[in-house]
């Protein structure tokens, strides 16, 4: 029996192989749930393709998170391929350069916009817009960079991520009554494509394997898949507005 036997789950950001989204669709099939994947734009034939390596192929749905057409119409996108869901993953984020790399100080607000639209506020949209397929005990997950830290070179993405925790809290508060839970898992740095992108991101993750109390491999993101599908699960029924950390331990060590 697996942890998810019978679950419905719709999955934002599966892009590459390495994506912490490909390895939760992953490990979530193994453990018995069925899968509906998100895509748009120039991406989505992308998405389809790496869909066909998970271990059953899944379904994917048009979804631009900043596109009020298509939050309008995802609901119906899905009930094409299920009339329910059991959980939510937002594996969502985008900043655009400009923001990035060392450029704190001279970010324009339409940039920043971007990254907080893109980031932050797209969790509440998503779950907004599958809520009439939601129902009691179902769970919202998404995944975020620990926001209490300035970090080096991540910039106007950490407010953006800071943006992303403040929303989970209170998507948990409005939602709670319904039975619905939110939560957030925090990840240690991995080597996926949205990281790579972050000009000097190795200034991140240089020392992260040496400080972290059980070590960190930035090319595995199956310990971060694994703590997503454990909150999708029935096992944390009383656990919302939480960020559980997925990183060694890293965040809990001083100098």
């Amino acid at each position: 029996m697996g942890l998810l036997d019978g679950k419905k789950l719709l999955i934002t950001g599966v892009l590459t192989e390495g994506s912490i989204a490909f390895h939760t669709a992953r490990i979530a099939q193994e453990q018995g749930a069925d899968v509906v994947l998100t895509s748009f734009g120039r991406q989505f034939r992308l998405t389809q393709a790496i869909a066909r390596r998970l271990p059953a192929e899944a379904p994917v749905v048009q979804l631009d998170v900043t596109s009020e057409e298509d939050l309008a119409a995802l609901a119906d996108r899905v009930r094409e391929h299920t009339d329910h869901l059991d959980g939510v993953v937002h594996s969502i984020g985008f900043a655009p350069q400009s923001v990035l790399g060392g450029n704190f100080l001279s970010g324009q607000w339409e940039d920043v916009a971007t990254a907080v639209h893109v980031s932050g506020y797209s969790l509440k949209a998503l779950a907004v817009a599958a809520q009439p397929l939601l129902g009691r005990g179902s769970s919202v997950v998404g995944l975020t960079f620990d926001a209490q830290y300035a970090w080096p070179v991540y910039d106007w993405m950490g407010v953006a991520k800071a943006a992303l925790e403040a929303t989970s809290r209170y998507l948990a508060r409005d939602l709670g009554p319904e039975g619905i839970r939110v939560n957030l898992v925090s990840a240690g740095p991995i080597r996926t494509t949205a990281a790579t992108s972050i000009p000097g991101f190795e200034k991140i993750e240089e020392r992260w394997p040496e400080r972290s109390p059980l070590g960190w491999d930035m090319r595995d993101a199956g310990p971060t898949a694994k703590a997503v599908v454990a909150l999708l699960s029935d096992w944390f029924p009383a656990t919302t507005a939480e960020i559980i950390h997925v990183d060694g331990g890293f965040h809990a060590m001083g100098l």
